[in-house]
């Protein structure tokens, strides 16, 4: 019982930090922090990444621990894993390379509201680029596949860890599918034939 109830808070938690942050990300919300306090907007991004860092970093902390090993792979197989976590680590690195790290962070954003040169309704919390090149050329969501192989490919797997790793991966998809709403109403026909040609989190193989 203790199992299902630790389970249960664990997926309640998680809902609560995924909320926060898909609200926060929302463009309505952000078009009305724009237009109310368009002062604050140089500021939105970095605040963002501040908050979703210490509520993901809440979420861990209170989360029930759930023990319970369901493998622990012996040599060499844990190091056949661990190798490709170290793999996806890379691949992180090289999504960054192909981003501005600066407009990621919301450094870039600061600045440009120093100079009183930040537009609030047209940026939002940032300047969108579209990218189709580099892991991109792979994946929409380069960075949710990466995360999710580094996630899936651990050499010990707990249960509580397995069911944080669900809910990631499906909060992944789940949020990819509104961030590309998104993409669509700024990129248009652009988007729309880029996601013809390349698969949404996974490789489309049969058409790289």
């Amino acid at each position: 019982m203790t199992f299902v109830v630790d389970l249960g808070i664990t997926l309640i938690y998680f809902s609560i930090f995924a909320i926060l942050h898909s609200v926060a990300a929302s463009n309505p919300l952000k078009r009305t922090m724009a237009a109310s306090f368009p002062g604050f907007m140089p500021y939105y991004r970095l605040i963002y990444n501040l908050f979703a860092v210490v509520t993901l970093y809440l979420f861990f902390y209170f989360a029930p621990k759930q023990g319970h090993t369901i493998y622990d792979l012996p040599t060499p197989f844990d190091l056949i894993f661990a190798f490709i976590q170290l793999l996806s680590f890379f691949g992180l690195l090289w999504c960054v390379k192909y981003m501005s790290g600066k407009e990621f962070l919301g450094i870039s954003q600061y600045f440009r509201g120093k100079k009183g040169i930040y537009r609030p309704m047209e940026e939002l919390d940032e300047v969108s680029v579209l990218r189709v090149d580099g892991p991109y050329k792979y994946s929409r969501h380069p960075i949710y596949l990466f995360s999710i192989l580094f996630l899936v490919f651990r050499p010990q797997m707990q249960v509580g860890y397995l069911f944080m790793t669900v809910l990631f991966i499906a909060y992944f998809y789940i949020g990819s599918v509104f961030e590309e709403k998104k993409l669509i109403s700024r990129f248009g026909d652009d988007y729309l034939n880029y996601q013809k040609t390349t698969g949404r989190i996974f490789p489309n193989f049969r058409k790289i």
